[in-house]
């Protein structure tokens, strides 16, 4: 059984610099999302042009440091109130400054799994291949070309008309690329 292909988006080659960022603010103003593009080299006008993408990791690590520093107090007063309570010297059971270092690490701990994981799983790692590396001359993105590439998941995308602005806005050559 073969397995079935699916449109991963539409990559176009540009010679110079100027020409991509051009190229991307164009499509970008047209109202498409998921662009990305692919240079030799910094070109540090294209982080104003393309847009960014929502930044989830933050988000994730402080909640998973909340539940973790949460989840480490809660174990020690449990330990120290409820299923062994030792008073020793009249001392408070819930001597919360005694706690304080455990709780401290567990979150620390906790935060920095939820980051590596979380990066993992938002960048869709790990993942042996990219679709882009089939493209014919994607391997020229090291080297001295620059490329576009507008994702087949964007809203706005249509294979017609996508090539045809890509076309337009001086592509070298626009490409397909498959799954």
């Amino acid at each position: 059984m073969i397995p079935s292909r699916s449109l991963y988006g539409l990559l176009a080659e540009f010679d110079k610099p100027a020409e991509l960022v051009e190229a991307a603010r164009r499509v970008s103003a047209e109202g498409y999302s998921l662009i990305e593009a692919y240079t030799p080299f910094h070109v540090e006008e294209l982080s104003d042009v393309i847009p960014s993408r929502a930044h989830l990791v933050p988000w994730i690590v402080l909640g998973a440091g909340i539940i973790g520093g949460l989840g480490a107090f809660y174990m020690m007063y449990y330990a120290s109130v409820i299923s062994f309570p030792l008073n020793i010297g009249g001392r408070p059971l819930n001597s919360w400054p005694a706690f304080i270092p455990i709780t401290f690490e567990l979150t620390v701990l906790a935060a920095s799994f939820a980051a590596l994981i979380g990066m993992l799983a938002l960048n869709g790692l790990p993942r042996p291949h990219h679709p882009l590396f089939k493209a014919r001359r994607f391997d020229l993105a090291t080297q001295n070309r620059f490329f576009l590439c507008v994702e087949a998941a964007d809203p706005r995308f249509d294979r017609v008309r996508t090539r045809r602005l890509l076309e337009y806005l001086g592509a070298r050559e626009v490409t397909e690329v498959w799954d």
